[in-house]
């Protein structure tokens, strides 16, 4: 081979283009066009082309194909927005090595990959014989009839391929990959059937600059952790480094020095723009981690071509000498010199079929450039939120048989209906106990939720009756713990994860934010991973306090798309609404946040002290509370509406007594117990019946729910109701009793009741 053939030292004859795509694509046509030399002989499609690699050249020619697609569909991307028919020009160009890892695992091999897996996605819709061209056209191309996402994103997914959308992420796909892997054991252990083969594994892929990500740090150390502890975590982790995140390098060796001896994780590496050595890395990469069902850290040692996107203009941060000689290392070069030097293709017929590539993806732009859009707001949102009442509340109020129930009380003298009332976090425990009676398949877990029943007791004693394998604990990050809910979900488990503080979670948003909360939507409700997540929260704890234990604010829930957010004030509330909560994540798959105040969980009295007022009885298994359901106390009062929530729920029952005793006016309470979505008819139609309208909200004034409630009654009432609203301080939570002076007080709501009766 001549030096101007050897993929090492091609050099471009062009100099003066800035088009990189170009300079790419004619480079490979220049390589194969000056071949000169002649193969030792014209392989078999049989034969096996390299010593030591089981890839025949037949498995070749095909791993070639997928990459030489992947590459045009970059080039046509770029083509496409600039005809503004496509949208999306992040590409796979330099990583088209991951070919050979979708080649080697399974199609049921759950797959959490990142934006530059073109190729991987060619060679898995080989395996079912879809078309990923045309489906990657109809996704660039935004169009209604992508079959993944419904042109709501540029994603890779698939549901016959098992590869759950993700959108741009940056490595906050691992935690659920992890949550995945953990869930194949787990399910087998607890006797759920899998969706999936028993022997699946995860296959997840990252960046070099995503593993420095604190999610992607997180999430590995939670792997090690779980395989440290000897048990299942069948995760291929492939950390694709082409030594660049956008414009910042990586330190050269960094991911080979920091990953490449670590307890609990096997490490591989492989050259990724070697097919060839991909593929045999790869097969002893998911053989240990298929047979040892423990993580491997496959690491891809690739190259990043076409600049980080479309608009990307490298030559501002890589010098010209730089790209020409990270673009003599591209894999698809490497490829054809195999393919040439071995015989598995001759030039002319090499060239035909890369130009053949071309005209197909370019016929599948051409084709989806024409297909219909979303065109309505209705459209867009049709599977953020799928919900159907009637199907819901038939679960909600469907009761665990007689002997099940019996069985986990321990006899029917100890059902919790047949005991005198009790406060909030029993009741919440009785109800735990219940749903996990009635789902085989709910999981409970978190910090310290075993053996310690949680810091507050609430779920005391269902690790005793329910064991290890439905109730443990979980390793102190909030990432990690939201990561395993959502893959425990996707393995057809019911996880009720918790979250010890409201501000715990604030670590982890993005967890529900951008991956729980979007995964419907992104799959147009072909994936779900539903789910209720228990949140110790809210102010007015005593002689433990401060801002990480008395969180005021549940602003960012709020703000999340799709999600519900459930907030009781007293007991049998709890146990109802939860029953409501584990249907709507069962029935249709939705992310349930069931915020539970801490300050009411011990409580017990209401006006007096042993009054015991706070104290209610257990709601027998068939009840439950619809969701958006409020609670109407003094329906027939008319003088003063009061809106309420969680720890205000007593506060204004106890000020509307006291102001009836005073003054005679009667004052209707509504706690709302759903917080979102928000119930604006059941709001307006009590505004409108009152007149006057007190809003307590603890939350602070800037971003609380007080906000929406009055945009909720203008726009459901028009003029005439009379609004106020008392509201927590735009302030984090001091300790001690300074923290009374930035909260609602029983005192403020009084004196601003009075005056509007």
């Amino acid at each position: 081979m001549s030096e101007k053939q050897s993929t090492t030292g091609f050099v471009r004859a062009a100099t003066r283009s800035i088009n990189r795509a170009e300079i790419v694509d004619q480079n490979f046509i220049r390589f194969v066009q000056e071949w000169d030399q002649s193969p030792p002989g014209k392989l078999s499609n049989r034969d096996f082309i390299r010593a030591g690699v089981a890839l025949t050249a037949k498995d070749f020619k095909e791993l070639f194909e997928s990459q030489m697609l992947s590459r045009h569909q970059d080039i046509e991307a770029r083509a496409m927005r600039a005809r503004n028919e496509g949208f999306y020009t992040i590409g796979s160009s330099g990583h088209e090595g991951n070919a050979a890892v979708g080649r080697v695992t399974r199609h049921t091999d759950i797959a959490f990959l990142h934006y530059r897996s073109g190729a991987f996605m060619q060679e898995r819709a080989r395996k079912l014989g879809i078309d990923m061209v045309y489906d990657t056209a109809l996704s660039l191309a935004a169009s209604s009839e992508d079959p993944i996402s419904g042109g709501r994103h540029k994603v890779w997914g698939s549901v016959p391929l098992w590869v759950p959308p993700q959108t741009s992420t940056i490595a906050s796909h691992l935690p659920k990959a992890v949550g995945t892997a953990v869930a194949i054991g787990q399910a087998k252990r607890i006797g759920v059937k899998l969706p999936i083969p028993d022997d699946s594994i995860v296959a997840c892929s990252f960046g070099d600059a995503s593993a420095n990500h604190s999610t992607a740090v997180g999430a590995i150390n939670a792997a090690q952790w779980t395989a440290f502890q000897k048990l299942p975590c069948p995760i291929l982790l492939v950390c694709e480094d082409n030594d660049i995140g956008i414009s910042v390098k990586s330190p050269a060796g960094w991911i080979a020095a920091n990953y490449s001896d670590r307890a609990g994780l096997e490490y591989i590496a492989a050259d990724g723009t070697d097919v060839l050595d991909t593929y045999a890395k790869t097969l002893e990469a998911v053989d240990y981690c298929r047979r040892r069902r423990s993580p491997v850290f496959l690491h891809l040692k690739l190259v990043r071509l076409l600049g980080h996107a479309g608009t990307d203009a490298e030559t501002e941060y890589r010098a010209s000498v730089e790209l020409e000689t990270t673009e003599a290392r591209d894999p698809l070069l490497v490829s054809a010199r195999i393919a040439l030097e071995y015989g598995i293709y001759a030039p002319a017929d090499l060239l035909n079929a890369y130009e053949d590539a071309r005209r197909r993806v370019q016929a599948a732009a051409k084709k989806a450039a024409l297909c219909p859009k979303l065109t309505t707001a209705e459209q867009v949102m049709a599977p953020l939120a799928p919900y159907h009442p009637d199907k819901v509340n038939a679960e909600a109020l469907r009761s665990p048989s007689k002997q099940a129930r019996i069985s986990t009380f321990g006899s029917e003298e100890a059902l919790p209906e047949k005991q005198p009332p009790r406060h909030l976090s029993i009741q919440i425990n009785r109800a735990l106990f219940d749903l996990m009676a009635k789902y085989p398949q709910m999981t409970v877990f978190g910090e310290d939720v075993a053996q310690k029943g949680g810091v507050y007791t609430v779920t005391s004693g269902l690790y005793k009756t329910f064991k290890g394998q439905r109730v443990f604990n979980t390793l102190l990050d909030e990432q990690t713990i939201l990561g395993m809910a959502q893959g425990a979900a996707s393995m057809g488990l019911l996880p009720f994860p918790e979250i010890q503080y409201l501000a715990y979670f604030h670590n982890a948003c993005d967890q529900i934010r951008g991956e729980a909360a979007s995964l419907q939507f992104f799959s147009k409700a072909q994936y779900q991973n539903g789910m209720v997540v228990r949140i110790a929260a809210l102010g007015y704890q005593k002689g433990f306090g401060g801002h990480f234990h008395n969180d005021n604010s549940f602003t960012a829930l709020r703000d999340i798309p799709g999600i519900v957010v459930a907030c009781p004030s007293r007991g049998d509330d709890a146990a109802m609404m939860l029953r409501t909560c584990a249907a709507l994540a069962k029935v249709d798959g939705r992310v349930v946040v069931f915020l539970e105040p801490i300050a009411l969980y011990m409580t017990k009295d209401l006006h007096e002290p042993k009054d015991n007022g706070w104290l209610f009885d257990y709601p027998a298994s068939e009840r439950g509370v619809p969701l958006g359901e409020g609670r109407i106390y003094n329906p027939n009062a008319k003088d003063l509406l009061i809106i309420t929530f969680g720890n205000g729920v007593p506060m204004s029952l106890r000020v509307a007594k006291k102001l009836e005793t005073q003054t005679g006016k009667k004052i209707r309470v509504l706690d709302l117990r759903w917080l979102k979505p928000l119930n604006a008819g059941l709001i307006a139609k009590h505004a409108k019946e009152c007149g006057k309208v007190l809003v307590v909200d603890e939350g602070r004034r800037t971003g609380g729910i007080s906000e929406e409630i009055f945009t909720a009654i203008d726009e459901h009432t028009g003029p005439g109701v009379v609004k106020k609203r008392v509201t927590g301080k735009d302030s984090y939570i001091p300790l001690a009793a300074a923290a009374n002076l930035v909260l609602v007080s029983e005192e403020e709501i009084y004196s601003i009741a009075k005056g509007m009766v």
